[in-house]
């Protein structure tokens, strides 16, 4: 049955999530389907970040370390964090960039297993895996002697052969937000002999993750996307306990030092998950993440991440089905599998022509989403859309998809200015 309106806002005054809208600051006339990029700003922040800015450092100066807690904050946002992942208190820490983890953790797992399994020298991803996941395992392979293994989804089970070191997967793909079978996809790495990595910059916050069920080896994440973190906001990285102290991670900074403040000339690693740190950490970046890890961890008390999902997924079909009646005939197809379980908080839709102009019509009409470019072959443009489940509501839905069929049936996306493409897309 075709949704109006009017079900849109009985869905609305229904929702149990809908307090939550109050965590952040939207700017009027906004429609805000870009969290997959980056997250609202909780209200909490400003004021946070300033007392951090004028108490903690203008006041209190060196003593913070100690007096207001600095020094724990990168694990004391971790086991926040971890409280999202399934992951237990103390083998997650909130630290430097999703990159920097990832060259940290994929390091530690080749010298694993190099150690248990010599003659494992590949790493397996997905072609389509996020560009920077797969630099660094280049680059590591570069390094190593290694050899990066790129396949499509459908052919991941038959790339784990016996010379597989690593898996490395990110568990809901940027581009088309399908969604692997984390629980699956470890079991079946192990089973081939080959460690299993995840990179959850789009689930963390998003869909429920339970890596200790999962019986995963390495994850890292990201802080800016449905962490609300704020821009450039540090990401986080977990290990799990039976690897930890198994090896060094390579960036053997003094902050993963066993006792950093002994100042001893030589690197002597921290037990467990403090050895992947490496730096002095940024504490006002480190207050805005757990102002916006907060917000995630509020929905505790209207049920949690699994209500956080089944509003995901209630927004997420709603806009399919909206898109399929009300802007029918305009060449829009659908990257995003229908399937539940195959499916993270985003839908992508593809057009062979004008799909970046299209998302910036939008974006002049405060529809925000953003736009991700084909490769010439199997992965056409996409118009990419995120849904929050903390302060998205159905009426919002809805009128997203009524700017989109305006700007489409009206052919305002072929103006100049819609197709002169930004630095940022």
């Amino acid at each position: 049955m075709a949704k109006t309106l009017e079900d849109c806002r009985a869905l609305d005054a229904q929702d149990p999530l809908r307090p939550l809208r109050d965590l952040f600051h939207i700017p009027a006339g906004t429609l805000y389907l870009d969290g997959n990029s980056l997250g609202v700003m909780p209200r909490s922040a400003p004021a946070r970040v300033a007392d951090v800015v004028s108490r903690e450092w203008g006041t209190d100066l060196i003593q913070s370390w100690n007096k207001n807690g600095w020094f724990a904050m990168p694990q004391k946002v971790g086991d926040k964090i971890a409280r999202l992942i399934g992951a237990a208190p103390g083998t997650v820490v909130a630290t430097d960039s999703t990159s920097i983890n990832l060259f940290k953790v994929l390091s530690a797992a080749l010298h694993l297993a190099q150690a248990d399994s010599p003659g494992r020298k590949r790493i397996v991803s997905e072609r389509s895996n996020f560009p920077t996941d797969l630099y660094i395992a280049e680059a590591l392979c570069r390094e190593r002697g290694f050899e990066l293994v790129l396949v499509e989804p459908e052919e991941l089970g038959e790339a784990l052969t016996a010379d597989v070191a690593v898996l490395m997967l990110t568990h809901v793909n940027y581009r088309t937000g399908a969604m692997h079978d984390m629980p699956g996809m470890t079991a079946a790495a192990h089973a081939a002999g080959a460690l299993m990595l995840w990179d959850l910059a789009h689930s963390a916050g998003a869909v429920p993750v339970d890596l200790t069920g999962a019986n995963a080896d390495y994850a890292v994440g990201c802080g800016y996307k449905y962490l609300n973190g704020g821009p450039g906001a540090p990401a986080f990285v977990w290990v799990n306990p039976r690897h930890a102290n198994r090896f060094w991670q390579p960036l053997a900074g003094w902050w993963g030092h066993a006792t950093p403040f002994a100042f001893t000339p030589d690197y002597q690693p921290a037990p467990g998950i403090a050895r992947y740190q490496c730096g002095t950490q940024p504490m006002i970046s480190l207050a805005a993440l757990e102002c916006g890890v907060d917000t995630v961890l509020a929905a505790e008390a209207h049920g949690g991440m699994a209500a956080l999902r089944s509003k995901s997924l209630a927004l997420t079909d709603l806009f399919i089905q909206l898109v399929k009646e009300r802007c029918a005939g305009h060449g829009l197809g659908l990257a995003t599998p229908e399937h539940h379980a195959q499916r993270g908080s985003q839908v992508c839709l593809t057009r062979g022509e004008g799909a970046y102009a299209i998302v910036q019509a939008l974006i002049a009409r405060g529809v925000i989403g953003d736009f991700r470019a084909g490769d010439g072959g199997r992965h056409q443009d996409i118009l990419r859309f995120g849904f929050t489940p903390l302060y998205i509501g159905f009426e919002d839905v809805w009128n997203a998809v009524e700017h989109l069929r305006q700007v489409l049936e009206s052919g305002e996306w072929q103006r100049p200015e819609f197709n002169r493409k930004h630095a940022v897309t």
